[in-house]
């Protein structure tokens, strides 16, 4: 990560750390919480697609041996370190890891609702162990998590997000909240269709319905930070390979040996902006695009990931009285 020079902000002041698409993993979690104290900030920020995406299965053999296969390739691990270090590996990736006897394994196979069923318990359990992480390392120091789902992420596992007795971390979605005593915060996970049918995709005139109704409960939108999955349209913080839906997986269009660039984000989320000029505008969902650009006054950040390396890309941004005095985007 970068490092900072330590500078007093004035006591207006609020410090606060974005980050976003963790897809599940371990170490990049880990560093998120941490970011808190080693950037100073105030608020910490999630912008959504939170679960990973792959569970693997871990087989034990009858000569207490196991074996897994991970990108292809099968692993045997005869040793508790080397199934310890396989474990770790796969949580850095973002993925999800299930130890199991052969006969289990041939049963949850053969059953598409038991895979469903097991991928989202271990989701479920993960998100869990993240939550008491966070509230374990943030208890006592004044900083609040806000946390908000993606398109990616199951609804039912997000509930877990939803605790009566929270401190420290708190589910974001669909709500209004004061981050300080100048500014509000709302947050919307869902994004317009993708190739791969993700659980919570929605058509675009129904996104833009679902924010218009998010923004009449802010009273001024001029002091809001606008917490988006899916980027503006157009706005170069969406630009992606364009992809053929017809074929499995979906393929890179490319034409004269060049691949084709488009923007994938959304019209509505660019109206909403352009019509109630947040002062911040936070995304993600388009993992190739980090940037920051303004849309009228509004400043929209997408700070990109790079989960699967277990590397965290995020931005710091010190806001005071509806202005954004500073932002700085980061990775390590």
């Amino acid at each position: 990560m970068f490092s900072f020079l330590k500078k007093a902000l004035p006591q207006s002041t609020t410090r606060i750390f974005f980050a976003t698409d963790l897809h599940g993993s371990e170490r990049t979690f880990k560093k998120f919480v941490t970011a808190a104290k080693f950037y100073h900030v105030q608020i910490l920020i999630m912008g959504g697609d939170v679960l990973g995406k792959l569970a693997v299965p871990i087989i034990r053999e009858t000569s207490g041996n196991f074996r897994a296969t991970l990108h292809g390739r099968v692993q045997r691990l005869t040793t508790a370190a080397e199934l310890a270090e396989f474990q770790d590996q796969v949580g850095v990736l973002g993925f999800y890891s299930s130890i199991m006897d052969e006969d289990e394994f041939l049963a949850v196979r053969a059953d598409p609702a038991a895979v469903e069923r097991m991928f989202q318990q271990l989701a479920l359990e993960r998100l869990q162990s993240w939550i008491e992480l966070a509230e374990t390392r943030l208890a006592g120091t004044g900083t609040m998590c806000y946390i908000t789902g993606g398109n990616d992420d199951y609804p039912e596992v997000l509930e877990a997000l939803n605790r009566p007795d929270a401190q420290c971390v708190f589910a974001a979605e669909d709500k209004v909240l004061q981050v300080d005593a100048q500014h509000s915060l709302i947050s919307q996970g869902f994004s317009t269709p993708t190739p791969w049918h993700t659980p919570r995709e929605v058509p675009d005139a129904v996104l833009g319905t679902m924010l218009d109704k998010l923004i009449e409960q802010v009273d001024d939108p001029t002091h809001c930070i606008f917490n988006f999955h899916e980027p503006p349209v157009n706005s170069t913080l969406d630009t992606c390979p364009q992809l053929d839906w017809s074929t499995d997986p979906p393929a890179q269009i490319t034409r004269a040996g060049q691949v084709v660039l488009f923007g994938a984000g959304s019209k509505s989320v660019r109206s909403a902006i352009e019509k109630a000029q947040p002062l911040l505008s936070l995304h993600g969902h388009i993992h190739e695009s980090p940037g920051a650009v303004r849309i009228g006054r509004t400043l929209c950040i997408n700070p990109g990931s790079e989960y699967g390396e277990g590397v965290l890309r995020g931005c710091i941004l010190n806001l005071s009285a509806g202005r954004v005095d500073s932002y700085q985007l980061t990775s390590g």
